[in-house]
């Protein structure tokens, strides 16, 4: 009984992915644009002032607040409007001060969605520099998902709570923009097939980051400490020899997006201090991602894949794979604020702190939230 119900589980998920319908075209009237772009022009730019006319996929805007330094990032920012082709930008006298050609829009439209936090700077500002990794089973964020183990015939679901925080950005040289702040998850696994659904293991990571981005290539350094703990329910249950690790590591990644539908990184970990003591200190990371160049359903969902590789010193550089794929929701211009329903896989040692040293292989669906 407990093998049908994981093949079930996959059959509903498999027959909703073939069912969703085709995609749907965002509105894209003379009303929405106008809309939205006043939306734009007041929460991304703070203006209070202006007037703004759009008709047959033109947008004119007046303002004597805008400065020379905010018409490209205006261009660019209306011209990711679906159905925007041309934006004009007059001053208070009523004089033409910046224009976009039909030819440049889409260009515009691919620097707006590349850098969708390049206009906040500050303390506290929205989003991150340094984009979530989709696939690394690590990376804090909030999600819940379910994961059979075919070599073990078990079920167990997963969940996190974290997230990585912005606490200051501001512009750098070479057209830069840097970033610090700290990184803080909780992940664990508890097992479906007790009585009591059993918490197995949690690992608590914590880090604090700085973060250099030009333009597609951003740069991301982080001091993190990671502990693991057996759920004492487990250990009742379970006759097992109990490790204590816990762990301070230098991490370093790079990340470059081509076009604006994928992204390639890699980097590397170098434990400083470890327990128990001859834990190997170094490990490499790397991976892409792809998402699919257009959307539907409100211009507001598309399709991803990743794929992230990792390979460790203390298990002999062996590879472990992640690989996850499905839709993902996310709204234009809020600073990478997404959630992913996605379906992953997982071949190598166990991404979960106690159990390092064992293979496994599981593969199930996710519900994945980056804010």
């Amino acid at each position: 009984m407990n093998q049908e119900r994981p093949i079930k589980i996959l059959q509903a998920l498999v027959i909703l992915l073939l069912c969703f319908p085709p995609p749907l075209r965002a509105a894209t009237g003379d009303d929405f644009i106008r809309g939205y772009a006043s939306a734009v022009l007041e929460r991304e730019f703070g203006l209070k002032n202006f007037s703004l006319n759009g008709a047959r996929e033109a947008v004119t805007v007046t303002s004597g607040e805008l400065t020379p330094a905010d018409y490209d990032k205006v261009i660019a920012a209306l011209s990711s409007i679906d159905g925007v082709k041309r934006v004009l930008i007059f001053d208070s006298r009523g004089v033409e001060v910046a224009t976009s050609s039909a030819q440049s829009s889409a260009a515009q439209r691919s620097m707006a969605e590349r850098l969708p936090a390049e206009y906040e700077v500050g303390f506290l500002p929205g989003g991150n520099l340094f984009e979530p990794l989709i696939a690394d089973p690590r990376w804090p964020r909030f999600s819940i998902g379910y994961r059979y183990f075919p070599s073990q015939s078990r079920n167990v679901a997963s969940t996190t709570f974290g997230e990585t925080i912005s606490l200051y950005c501001n512009r750098g040289p070479f057209d830069g923009m840097w970033e610090v702040g700290f990184q803080a998850g909780v992940f664990s696994i508890f097992d479906l097939d007790s009585e009591s659904f059993d918490l197995v293991n949690s690992d608590f990571l914590a880090g604090l980051h700085t973060i250099y981005r030009i333009g597609d290539l951003s740069t991301l350094f982080r001091v993190f400490h990671q502990s693991s703990h057996l759920g004492d329910e487990f250990l009742l249950r379970n006759r097992i020899d109990r490790v204590n690790l816990s762990f301070e590591g230098l991490d370093l990644k790079l990340s470059y997006r081509f076009f604006d539908w994928m992204r390639l990184y890699f980097g590397g970990t170098y434990l400083v201090h470890r327990d128990p003591s001859d834990l190997k200190p170094w490990s490499t990371q790397g991976g892409i991602e792809v998402h699919t160049p257009w959307r539907f359903w409100g211009d507001s969902t598309r399709f991803v894949t990743a794929l992230d590789l990792q390979n460790r010193e203390e298990n002999k550089w062996s590879t472990e794979v992640s690989v996850r794929g499905g839709l993902q929701f996310e709204r234009a211009q809020k600073f990478g604020r997404r959630i992913s329903l996605l379906v992953e896989y997982y071949n190598g040692h166990s991404p979960n702190g106690q159990f390092f040293n064992r293979k496994v292989e599981y593969f199930g669906p996710g519900l994945h939230l980056d804010f």
